[in-house]
């Protein structure tokens, strides 16, 4: 098929008419062979206008180079050329769309319908996406925090919305398949069916609900710890005494649907967020495979172009800066590393071991402060001795007192300890953030071997009941209370923290010239640390889940306020801190701490509904031993073969086959994975090759044209009419003492295909 295209229509009324030429805006085409191209405008039917979306890139450039060169008076030949080219992408856009009407006839019906369809799905797709995209949350905000300090601040904020809808969804779980069916029952003709008392010591539950005349600060002090009007309420696990919920065609054991939904939110939550660090870590061994592809990208695709603050910017810059030192900083102990003797290694192995000894005691001394804590709390509980308002509110918090305390004084000390231990500085933020992880997660693991230490301990061994009944009638509830009590001091301190210390801070530097207070500066905004806070709240959510269902509300709310409270204190108080994390951009370091937490959430939630016998006074599992035996019961009620295909599952057989497929499946993926390694590797030495080819070439051609210019005399002419010419080029004259011209005879004005 023969395409033939003329330029025929002027550009009128534009910048360029002053130079009384033509250029084609517009290009008719008329067809020769067997296929003609329909006519989209009012004209012969064998005419065609169109308008190719590359023409727009040959105008953009003549605009750049008149506005760069507005002293020349530019040349009717330079003009043509750029005329040329602009007509050879209009007969390059005019192909291809002849190419695909012709495609398409000889598309048969239904492929044509189906592809036609496929395009449709593929719009709406686009649109409903859109549509989400301006439904999300906070969405304005995140906006303007990512416009004023960049993508690194934008990630804490983006994973706080993120724990703000993983607690909205656990939330949803629990209210629709344990307090809904309650709620719902009397109006939809449901009988319940409650757990009875067998009237035997261990089924007693006195509970703490304040009678006669109650003092206003106590009613303050039942909010702050859930007791008293609180402990019986939809917020704790005692509250649920419900057996079945007998509906007129269904029979629902909430036992069983309360232990279901523990397990569903907790691997919901272990899903999700696997799935959203795969992405960050894939990025993350890509980024870190290659030092030099580091240095590359920082230095031509490090800038953040979502920053319009002017501060901003600046700390932009100097955190790049910092970057590049720490990386060559890193080189430079490397090779200190490998040059360093058999001396300085005993050395320096030596004040590391002693070191750390120092660490493992500074943990031991807070975890031993938390269970003494916990452990004389309690006692002060039980015995019930009311001092006043304040030393009662005092050790009703005192676990959570000295908690915040160690989690405030650790990190200084890890802090200065890091920095005798000569590591690289990179190193050293990721050690330190371990180690402040996990003091952080640790003390909630002593605070709750504290409480079951209590909860299982009897004065006459064995327990009646498998548990000190007499002290803990409902042991699930007070471990919520502590939950729900670690959920509202943290959110208090955070509070607390922003108006009393961050606030005067800012007012202290703003207004004083003292020259030490300009030293101290500002409060950093460290990302990190922030990120630590939410997770700590996070896995307390986790683990308060089972024994407070209501607490992923809290926690929701809780998030709602923090990401205000925050944003505020990044505002008005903080300053971004001007030596960044490095993983500060990416969530892949939020989720992998997030992921630590919640394997941590999973072992007690398995030792309270697997080994900790279940109290007999209140809850939904009074008729069991443990929480688990409502599983086993509700399997031997279904029919005779679906009991064989759970027991086939859960035999010793089916695991071992089922692990060695998943080892075989593990194997496969692991080789897979060393190929692409080896072919990425290949095609990385291919390229560094190309450009070590690229480099030779221009360095041939550079003395094949000085030795031109030093053989003839007329070289200065000849460039002077390579430049006046109608075709375009290319020139390498800033890069080298001599230009190269590489031109391209016009093209014809008919294609032939």
């Amino acid at each position: 098929m023969l395409i033939q295209c003329s330029t025929l229509i002027s550009v009128e009324k534009s910048p360029l008419a002053s130079y009384s030429t033509s250029f084609p805006v517009i290009s008719r085409c008329s067809t020769a062979g067997s296929h003609r191209i329909p006519a989209q405008s009012e004209g012969p039917a064998h005419e065609v206008v169109l308008a190719p979306p590359a023409v727009g890139n040959g105008l953009l450039v003549l605009l750049i180079d008149m506005m760069r060169s507005r002293r020349t008076k530019w040349s009717r030949d330079r003009l043509k050329s750029y005329q040329r080219q602009w007509l050879r992408n209009a007969e390059t856009t005019i192909l291809f769309r002849a190419l695909r009407l012709e495609k398409d006839a000889e598309l048969s019906s239904w492929r044509q319908w189906r592809q036609g369809t496929h395009r449709y799905l593929r719009r709406l797709q686009d649109v409903v996406h859109v549509w989400i995209t301006a439904l999300q949350l906070w969405r304005a905000d995140i906006h303007l925090i990512e416009g004023m300090f960049g993508t690194g601040i934008l990630s804490y904020f983006s994973f706080l919305r993120f724990l703000v809808i993983l607690n909205l969804i656990i939330f949803t779980f629990m209210f629709s398949f344990i307090l809904l069916p309650i709620i719902i029952a009397p109006h939809a003709s449901g009988n319940i069916t409650y757990n009875l008392n067998d009237a035997s010591n261990c089924s007693i539950y006195p509970g703490s609900t304040r009678r006669g005349l109650v003092i206003f600060h106590e009613h303050i002090t039942d909010l702050l710890s859930g007791g008293g009007f609180l402990e019986e309420t939809y917020l704790f696990y005692g509250y649920y005494k419900v057996d079945k919920i007998h509906f007129p065609r269904i029979t629902y054991s909430l036992p069983l649907a309360y232990l279901l939904v523990t397990v569903a939110y907790l691997l919901f939550s272990l899903i999700w967020i696997v799935k959203r660090s795969a992405t960050g870590f894939k990025r993350s061994l890509v980024q870190d495979e290659d030092r030099f592809q580091s240095f590359c990208n920082k230095i031509f695709a490090g800038w953040d172009f979502c920053i319009t603050n002017e501060n901003a910017g600046r700390l932009k810059s100097s955190s790049l800066l910092y970057e590049l030192r720490t990386d060559l900083e890193e080189e430079r102990i490397k090779q200190k590393i490998a040059d360093r003797t058999r001396k300085e290694k005993c050395r320096i192995y030596l004040l590391r071991f002693i070191l750390n000894l120092f660490v493992i005691a500074v943990l031991a001394g807070c975890f031993y402060s938390i269970y003494t804590a916990t452990i004389f709390s309690q006692e002060a509980q039980i015995t019930k001795v009311k001092v006043n308002f304040i030393v009662d509110l005092i050790l009703e918090y005192l676990p959570s007192i000295v908690i915040t305390l160690a989690n405030f004084i650790t990190p200084l000390l890890f802090s200065v300890i890091i920095n005798y231990e000569d590591y690289s500085p990179a190193f050293e933020i990721r050690f330190t953030l371990m180690r402040c992880v996990f003091m952080r997660l640790t003390s909630i693991g002593v605070l709750l071997f504290s409480l079951w230490s209590q909860i299982t301990k009897c004065d006459e061994e064995p327990c009646i009941c498998g548990y000190n009944h007499l002290l803990y009638s409902c042991w699930e509830t007070r471990v919520g209370q502590e939950m729900y009590k670690l959920t509202i001091f943290d959110f208090i301190i955070i509070v607390a923290v922003t108006i009393f210390v961050e606030f005067p801070r800012k007012l202290i530097v703003k207004y004083c010239d003292c020259g030490l207070v300009k030293w101290w500066g500002q409060q950093e905004f460290a990302i990190p640390q922030n990120v630590l806070e939410i997770v700590y709240g996070q896995t307390i959510c986790w683990i308060g889940t089972f024994y407070s269902p209501l607490l992923p509300a809290i926690c929701t709310i809780k998030y709602f306020f923090i990401f205000y409270i925050k944003k505020v204190s990044l505002m008005k108080n903080c300053r971004p801190a001007t030596r960044p994390f490095r993983a500060s951009s990416s969530n892949f370091f939020f989720l992998g701490v997030l992921l630590i937490g919640l394997s941590l959430a999973f072992v007690p939630v398995i030792v309270s509904v697997a080994q900790i016998n279940s109290s007999k006074a209140c809850g939904p599992f009074v008729n069991y031993t443990t929480s688990w035996d409502v599983v086993p019961t509700a399997i031997s009620q279904l029919p005779s073969g679906v009991q064989t295909l759970l027991f086939t599952v859960s035999s010793e057989a089916f695991a071992v086959s089922f692990f060695v497929v998943t080892c075989l499946a593990m194997f496969y993926v692991i080789a897979l994975a060393g190929a692409h390694k080896r072919v990425i590797n290949q095609l990385r030495e291919q390229l560094a090759m190309e450009g070590r080819d690229k480099h030779f070439l221009i360095q041939k051609l550079c003395q094949a044209q000085k030795l031109n210019a030093i053989m003839s005399p007329v070289v200065e002419s000849q460039r002077r009419c390579s430049r006046s010419s109608p075709s375009y080029h290319t020139s390498f004259s800033n890069n080298f003492p001599e230009g190269l011209f590489l031109a391209h005879s016009p093209p014809d004005t008919s294609t032939h295909v």
